[in-house]
């Protein structure tokens, strides 16, 4: 029997939120963080759970949806949005999204590339440009 997406994201919220921002399985050692945002045509609050990087106390995200050929509805969701909160370890922080581009976003996928490989694998199995998006603390 499959777990939906929606009951896996739920299990591994669960598991970060009862173990001050760590999770195992194959999630082991990842660097994760939680992301509400609010759905820009439901309106409707909602938390994804993604690999980060820091970047000089930014946290940094990628729109990969796994190398999908469409960016993630969450991407579109901070777009309208973008005053937010991520939960990383115990804190929860108010942020603004913004996009990377240019040398900045070339050098913070490249980073991430290089500490998860599957980010490498998941810009080769698609055509569009994974967008990056920096969190700022507001």
């Amino acid at each position: 029997m499959s777990t939906s997406p929606a009951d896996f994201n739920a299990n591994i919220i669960a598991e970060f939120r009862a173990n001050e921002g760590r999770v195992g399985g194959m999630f082991e050692g990842t660097p994760l963080l939680l992301l509400h945002h609010v759905g820009a045509k439901s309106g409707q609050s909602r938390v994804n759970p993604l690999a980060y990087q820091e970047d000089g106390g930014r946290c940094v995200i990628f729109a990969s949806k796994a190398g999908a050929a469409t960016n993630p509805d969450w991407y579109y969701n901070l777009k309208a949005h973008p005053e937010t909160t991520v939960e990383v370890g115990t804190d929860t922080i108010e942020v603004v999204a913004s996009e990377a581009t240019g040398e900045e976003r070339e050098r913070l996928f490249r980073t991430q590339a290089e500490r998860a490989p599957a980010f490498a694998e998941y810009e080769k199995k698609t055509d569009r440009v994974i967008p990056v998006i920096v969190l700022t603390p507001a």
